[in-house]
């Protein structure tokens, strides 16, 4: 079967099924693709752009949202990377349908327990410019979404007390964070070891992370806030142009079934002189040391 030509790729990635709907929702002619180690994608097209979307639900979890970013990256080599989903806000002024664009996000665990106290030891990474320039333009003219653009703090934890001790952390060492999630400093650091690679973490504020967050999620809050940040980032996709010569998927991955997928480091020999031209011959090695 031949090849088909590239084209370029965004990775949009979520953690929960309503946030992976609320995307879904906006990819035309999605064939689902298998990664050897069994991650799963659907990608499709954007209509009204030269966009194709993959889509992925990775689960909850910063750690494991590094691991399988990276995987991703490695597989379908993406010109970007944004993770869309819902968070709590951590701001009086933002509001439960609001969305936050994380204009860096922190990841709020670091720190050296001293006999005077925890020293903060903050980690934080910054968005894309190029995207969150792309996000500001589209916003404005979306007179039903209401945009927050701010840091964005990441913690292993559900935050469902406001006067708990883990919120006072937050507000006493990451007063400027809008928003709190699980997964987008593990996106975003992927994305940065990586290479130049441009990634955004999008976020719709589903309650106030606080004692009343089962009432709004049982209001239908998370579908909510889920679909304005899908809103958001399809608006960002018809801003942002994708690169000239783009150099996403040189290999097809495998669609459908379960008998994996290959790519630039899996599967077969494979020599990868991306963007050059080489002269001469070529000797090669197998990677397992057999050649």
């Amino acid at each position: 079967m031949s090849v088909p030509e590239p084209h370029p790729i965004v990775l949009v990635l979520t953690a929960l099924p309503l946030e992976y709907a609320a995307v879904r929702a906006y990819v035309e002619d999605r064939q689902e693709l298998v990664h050897t180690d069994g991650t799963r994608v659907e990608q499709g097209q954007l209509a009204d752009t030269a966009w194709q979307v993959a889509i992925s639900e990775l689960g909850v979890g910063a750690d494991r949202a590094a691991a399988l970013t990276t995987q991703l990256i490695n597989w379908l080599h993406p010109q970007a990377v944004l993770f869309v989903g819902v968070a709590g806000s951590l701001k009086d002024d933002v509001e439960i349908g609001d969305v936050v664009v994380g204009t860096q996000v922190y990841e709020i665990y670091g720190g050296k327990q001293e006999p005077q106290g925890f020293l903060v030891r903050p980690k934080a990474l910054p968005g894309s410019h190029a995207l969150e320039q792309a996000a500001r333009s589209a916003v404005r003219d979306m007179a039903d979404v209401r945009a927050h653009f701010m840091p964005i703090a990441t913690g292993d934890v559900v935050l469902a007390d406001a006067e708990s001790e883990i919120a006072r952390f937050i507000r006493s060492n990451y007063n400027d964070a809008g928003a709190i999630e699980m997964e987008g400093f593990g996106a975003l650091q992927a994305a940065h070891l990586s290479g130049q690679l441009n990634a955004l973490v999008i976020r719709g504020i589903s309650d106030r992370a606080d004692g009343d967050k089962r009432n709004a999620d049982a209001s239908g809050s998370q579908q909510r806030a889920a679909k304005q940040a899908a809103l958001v980032t399809v608006a960002l996709l018809r801003k942002h142009r994708p690169r000239e010569g783009s150099d996403s998927s040189e290999e097809e991955p495998h669609r459908g079934g379960d008998r994996g997928g290959y790519g630039a480091t899996y599967g077969g020999d494979h020599i990868d002189f991306r963007g050059g031209t080489f002269h001469g011959p070529v000797v090669g090695k197998r990677v397992d040391g057999r050649g």
